[in-house]
């Protein structure tokens, strides 16, 4: 039985369809991507599933006692839950563990009864098969795995006190995804998850969906993240849903085929059409009238039930990036570089002597607040070498598509920005472009501050592509583009004849256009240069970490031991002493559980068994506590 079943959804606001006809199943243990262009309803449809809105005609059924998390692109608070701001991160996850801590308590209260003589034999009935049920489901553990799941979606240790008030809106999300993985729903419907993840918390995320048994809905932009975790895809149309078998790549070579089948069909119907109103044209009136008549009838039939419709794509954006003239083999050079903030004392990290050759694509990756964009800024002068220096080469025209797209005029009207690249561009040229990049008539005299993220964006390109460069230099280009806009954009970007320097976290971009990886360590201030795919940087990546773990010092080898630092050293045997402590203290705590089992009725003997079960627990609880921070390589407080 599935979880979730839909059958003929529709919704409309006002007079206008959303969608219509829309019906689906959701199995168990799925990985399904639903995709569509922006404003087609995905949202919408994630909200009627999940129970937050209702539609307008047609039935949905949940399995019964069927746990549903949600996470939608933002997370808000409404004014009865403004209280909750006042949380901490660490008491938002704690959350996910209700039903534990509240038997966590229990089982206290119950320690405390069996020093009581007259409490004792209740509460030693109740006491042995609830701590049982408790172990089972991670009662001890659970502090564990919350650590494991702020740190793998980028939180630090010091934002585990933190308050949602005191955290920005991306990070609200991510402390609601934290929850949502903790408390491990069957079903999970994820509205952009991706959004506000730097490419290492994305990782983390990828392998943690890979892992986990439920079944999972998951609306993104981010295709490489879709290519590693779902093996079906719902593109949504007006029309309803159609359903293709694999993941993001195998889901783009599918559609091109059963678009050409049905073109191919399509073709091959508007043939046999013409052929039968020719032969009915010309023997309607002759001594074959009566087959005519039979063709005709049979005919009209066919086009009135069963005449296929041509495919017609969406309207899509279109992208075009002409090389403003060949430049010099040598693009860019550094030598002995270094880059910061000039209004910061500290670097933010030092480039390796590097050059990029004229026609390569080099992809800038780090995680946020690693120096990237300030890097740019660096190659165009705008912020200063902190040592040594950044030349380009020759002949070079750059086109340089800003991030925060700053470089749009608020002010100005979306003809006058693209005036202020080509000021001979005719009022019908522009009208023409901007529909190349979904702008209609009425658009051309929009305010840029009115216009949407995605506008802006797509605005942004244009301007672009009418500079003419032969070197891009593009922070973020596919941000706000829907999937359809990022395929354009990056075939725009493969026939592109000349030199490409990009910044992004579009992994399946950067796989498809860069020849070499330049990879900002958040720790350690440094770049490294990666020739190569990103997918084989990866790779590499990993079978180092993976040598890197061999090599490390095993406890039994004293020769290995005295290769680690002095601190590391020690941090490490105390680590072994706890852990050797917690295991001493688990195995006296299974055989107090034992010898109160076996008292029967000596009331004496419980109570003194009881506090010596109490004592062990407070004992564990301590030396767990110490445990995290040696794991977390805290010093003990």
């Amino acid at each position: 039985m599935s979880l979730l079943t839909a059958r003929d959804l529709s919704r409309a606001f006002g007079a206008e369809d959303v969608f219509t006809g829309v019906s689906l199943a959701i199995p168990h243990q799925a990985r399904i991507a639903l995709v569509g262009p922006n404003g087609i309803g995905k949202t919408t449809l994630l909200r009627l599933l999940v129970g937050l809105d209702r539609p307008d005609s047609g039935a949905i059924h949940r399995a019964r006692a069927l746990r549903v998390g949600y996470l939608p692109q933002e997370a808000t608070h409404a004014r009865s839950q403004r209280a909750a701001l006042d949380q901490s991160v660490w008491e938002v996850c704690l959350q996910a563990f209700a039903d534990l801590r509240s038997t966590e308590a229990e089982l206290a209260e119950l320690e405390a009864s069996m020093a009581d003589p007259a409490r004792v034999e209740r509460a030693l009935a109740r006491y042995g098969p609830l701590q049982e049920s408790f172990e089972r489901d991670g009662g001890y553990t659970y502090p564990a795995l919350i650590e494991r799941v702020l740190n793998g979606l980028g939180f630090s240790p010091d934002d585990r006190q933190r308050t949602l008030r005191q955290l920005s809106g991306g990070e609200r999300t991510r402390v609601l995804l934290a929850r949502l993985l903790l408390e491990d729903p069957d079903l999970l419907v994820l509205d952009e998850p991706t959004n506000h993840l730097d490419m290492a918390a994305v990782e983390w995320l990828e392998g943690w969906l890979e892992d986990w048994p439920g079944a999972a809905l998951i609306v993104s932009h981010d295709r490489y993240f879709l290519d590693h975790t779902v093996d079906s895809i719902w593109e949504l149309g007006p029309s309803g849903l159609e359903t293709y078998r694999g993941n993001y790549s195998a889901y783009l070579k599918q559609r091109l085929e059963r678009r050409e089948r049905q073109d191919e069909l399509y073709r091959a119907q508007q043939a046999l059409i013409q052929r039968e109103q020719e032969y009915i044209r010309r023997n309607i009136a002759g001594q074959n009238t009566r087959q005519a008549q039979g063709r005709r009838k049979r005919l009209n039939r066919l086009l009135s039930e069963g005449a296929l419709e041509k495919t017609e794509e969406a309207r899509r954006t279109s992208i075009e990036f002409q090389a403003g003239g060949r430049s010099g083999d040598r693009v860019v050079e550094t030598r002995s570089l270094v880059i910061g903030h000039p209004d910061e004392d500290e670097a933010l990290f030092a480039v390796p002597d590097l050059v990029l050759t004229r026609g390569a694509c080099a992809a800038l990756i780090g995680p946020n607040g690693a120096g990237k964009t300030t890097f740019l800024r660096t190659l165009l002068g705008e912020v200063p070498e902190r040592a040594g220096e950044a030349r380009l080469g020759a002949s070079l025209k750059i086109g340089y598509f800003v991030q925060a797209h700053d470089d749009l005029t608020p002010t100005n009207t979306v003809r006058e920005e693209l005036l202020s690249v080509d000021p001979d561009l005719r009022p019908a040229e522009a009208r023409n472009l901007l529909g190349r990049y979904l702008f209609s008539g009425d658009d051309i005299d929009k305010l840029v501050e009115v216009l949407s993220g995605g506008e802006r964006g797509r605005l942004a390109l244009a301007k672009l592509a009418l500079q003419g460069a032969n070197l891009l230099l593009l922070d973020e280009p596919t941000n706000h583009l829907d999937l359809p806009s990022q395929e354009i954009l990056q075939q725009a970007l493969l026939t592109f004849p000349g030199t490409i320097l990009l910044v992004s976290h579009d992994r399946y971009l950067i796989d498809a256009l860069a020849t070499q990886i330049w990879s900002i360590a958040l720790v350690g201030g440094e770049m490294t240069v990666f020739e190569g795919r990103y997918s084989e940087f990866v790779t590499a990546r990993r079978q180092a970490e993976v040598e890197a773990r061999q090599s490390e010092p095993q406890p039994e080898s004293r020769r290995r031991r005295q290769e680690v630092s002095g601190s590391e050293r020690v941090r490490k045997l105390e680590l072994e002493k706890v852990e050797a402590e917690i295991q001493a203290l688990e195995s006296d705590m299974d055989r107090v559980t034992h010898e109160i089992q076996a008292s029967g009725e000596d009331v004496e003997k419980v109570r003194r068994l009881g506090e010596r079960f109490a004592a062990l627990e407070q004992t564990l609880e301590e030396a767990l506590e110490r445990w995290e921070r040696l794991a977390r390589a805290e010093k003990p407080a």
